[in-house]
């Protein structure tokens, strides 16, 4: 019989144990011993495939759409400043070489076409990856003419330390660490002496420039190269104007820059992680708390780009005329990298289940990026809602959202000390073990529309290990099947339900994680203006003709009384039909709102 175990504590109870069995010595990670230890680990890129799914479409849509791009135009901005021949035309926007911030995503892209060449081990993804590195090495000069009179130095140099370590990590790239030194040693003169606070709302000395962001990269670059100066520099650029308030659990965030601040949260967590200090921690997790506790329901944060105040009502308002709701590309990453740390680092599933809030209600219903630049930037949870592009081409989300898609693969499972950790549900296989103890694990489901997740076992010889399956803190009820038998215990909510037996080649678990339709209050100074959400999705109502929801008031019970359309999995109706409701991912041109007005309870 499997053995299911209470979750969390156990998991956390067991980090301690020993060396992984053998079964999982194919999962290498690269760590400089000075790194803390983690409660779970991440996968690797090529260990996850994909079956088909929104996921895996939006992964091959951003795939294709940087393997398009001409490389003259990308090259053009660095080759223009510093005075080199520059075929090939200005991009536009954001990117143009005197533009707002002059090619920004670049280093983003050669990050996300990385971490798809450790997907897809594609030739043309690779030879990509090196006319990149080789045409932007030919431009660097001592002088760093690119960063003169540039407002994002830091910004832009952040990018390039992760995507050239990426490069050389992922794709194996030869001069990629050598053309990071020679970047470093360009862009210094033009770095702050420490990490300036965002200008926004007005603060004394403040910059629009990003340099608290730096942290988290520079600790990465340290610990994968080994090189002090990048330990250094990330020391120089930990924040700690903003850190010490948060360790304390002072609520720092209102008013301030939400993405970038968001991302900093990431270098709080990676400062603990590279120095062990726990105020970086407490930093990091009260710091994801606050954030929560202003979210929508959708799990998107930061109207206007900014932190609001808790208990100002400021979230309501924000229906009526900020179509700027939130940062999807761009917020969502921030929020996946910081789940992952603390998940990581504390074995704790809720972070889990704030990113698949995340994913399933923002970032996948993104538009697809334009050839021409244009890119979704905003979702909007206004009662006039509808999905627009941002008004500049390639802005920063350009960059962000083809990362989103890279990384979904190392967001859908992790690794234990005891096992493996399945985190999100979605038609996948995960592969490990060696060329003589293979073993996957194949997910079939229709996830999140369907309750029910199959897993089957493939192994080449029998093998003890774990399989923790995250149960959302929604999921009342859940049940484990393996080879159609329930276990004694059942999964609790908000926590991880771990089977270890030994495995073989035609075991079978099956997973019901059932969903209920629950209403949640926008805040707490607006009870009866609510979000219709049944499981992970926020279901979010259709305008048609004539027709505007957002005008009427509705009775509790109707829509909690929301149901699936025959033969129509993407949609509910409630109301007697009254109502139309879709995920934001199945919401194409129509307008829509995300709330709803009930009568009082």
């Amino acid at each position: 019989m499997p053995i299911f175990r209470a979750t969390r504590c156990q998991i956390l109870k067991t980090a301690a144990l020993g060396a992984a069995s053998r079964a999982f010595s194919s999962f290498a990670s690269v760590t400089h011993p000075a790194f803390q230890p983690t409660v779970f680990d991440e996968v690797e890129y090529g260990q996850v495939e994909l079956a088909a799914s929104p996921m895996q479409t939006q992964f091959e849509q951003n795939h294709e759409l940087l393997l398009n791009m001409n490389e003259d135009c990308l090259l053009r901005p660095f080759r223009v400043r510093e005075g080199l021949p520059a075929p090939g035309e200005e991009m536009g926007g954001w990117y143009s070489t005197y533009g707002f911030a002059p090619a920004d995503p670049f280093g983003q892209w050669i990050s996300s076409l990385a971490r798809m060449y450790a997907v897809t081990r594609d030739q043309a993804t690779y030879d990509k990856i090196d006319r990149l590195i080789r045409g932007y090495a030919a431009t660097i000069e001592p002088e760093g003419k690119f960063y003169q009179r540039n407002m994002f130095p830091a910004y832009f140099y952040d990018k390039m330390v992760r995507g050239l370590t990426d490069a050389a990590l992922y794709a194996k790239h030869p001069t990629a660490l050598a053309v990071l030194v020679r970047t470093t040693d360009t862009a210094l003169p033009y770095l702050p002496p420490k990490a300036i606070p965002h200008k926004d709302p007005p603060i004394p000395g403040g910059t629009d420039d990003e340099s608290y962001t730096m942290p988290e990269n520079l600790f990465i670059a340290w610990q994968r190269t080994g090189d002090r100066r990048y330990y250094d520099l990330a020391q120089r650029f930990i924040f700690h104007e903003f850190f010490d308030p948060l360790a304390r659990g002072e609520n720092a965030l209102p008013g301030r820059h939400a993405y970038s601040h968001m991302n900093s949260l990431g270098s709080a967590a990676v400062s603990y992680l590279a120095l062990g200090d726990r105020k970086y921690l407490d930093a990091a997790r009260n710091g994801f708390r606050f954030v929560q506790e202003q979210s929508y329901a959708t799990g998107g944060w930061g109207p206007r780009e900014h932190f609001i105040s808790p208990g100002s009502g400021a979230l309501a308002e924000s229906l009526t005329n900020v179509h700027a709701s939130f940062e999807t590309p761009c917020g969502a990453y921030a929020h996946f990298k910081l789940a992952r740390h603390l998940m990581r680092i504390t074995g704790d599933s809720r972070y889990g289940d704030s990113l698949e809030q995340v994913l399933y209600n923002t970032v996948l219903g993104a538009t697809p990026i334009q050839p021409d630049g244009r890119s979704f930037y905003y979702s909007d949870y206004t009662w006039d809602a509808k999905k627009f592009f941002h008004p500049s081409k390639w802005p920063c989300c350009s960059g962000t959202l083809p990362m989103d898609a890279a990384d979904y693969r190392i967001c859908a499972y992790f690794r234990s000390r005891r096992g493996i950790v399945v985190n999100l549900y979605t038609p996948s296989t995960l592969r490990w073990g060696s060329a003589s103890d293979e073993l996957a694990l194949r997910q079939t489901t229709d996830y999140p529309y369907s309750s029910k997740v199959r897993m089957d076992v493939t192994a080449s010889r029998p093998a003890e290990f774990s399989v923790s399956l995250r149960i959302p803190a929604w999921a009342r009820g859940a049940a484990v099947s393996v080879n159609g038998v329930r276990g004694s215990l059942k999964p609790e909510p908000g926590s991880f339900a771990e089977i270890r037996r030994t495995w073989k080649t035609g075991d079978r678990i099956e997973l019901e994680l059932p969903f209920a339709t629950r209403l949640e209050a926008i805040d707490a100074q607006h009870p009866d203006t609510v979000a219709l959400v049944n499981g992970p999705l926020v279901l979010m109502a259709m305008k048609g003709a004539g027709d505007d929801p957002a005008t009427k008031t509705w009775k509790r019970a109707e829509l909690l009384a929301a149901a699936q359309g025959a033969g129509a999995a993407h949609e509910w109706s409630a109301a007697g039909g009254a109502l139309t409701l879709r995920p934001f991912a199945d919401i194409r041109d129509h307008g829509y709102t995300a709330y709803l007005h009930v009568e009082p309870s």
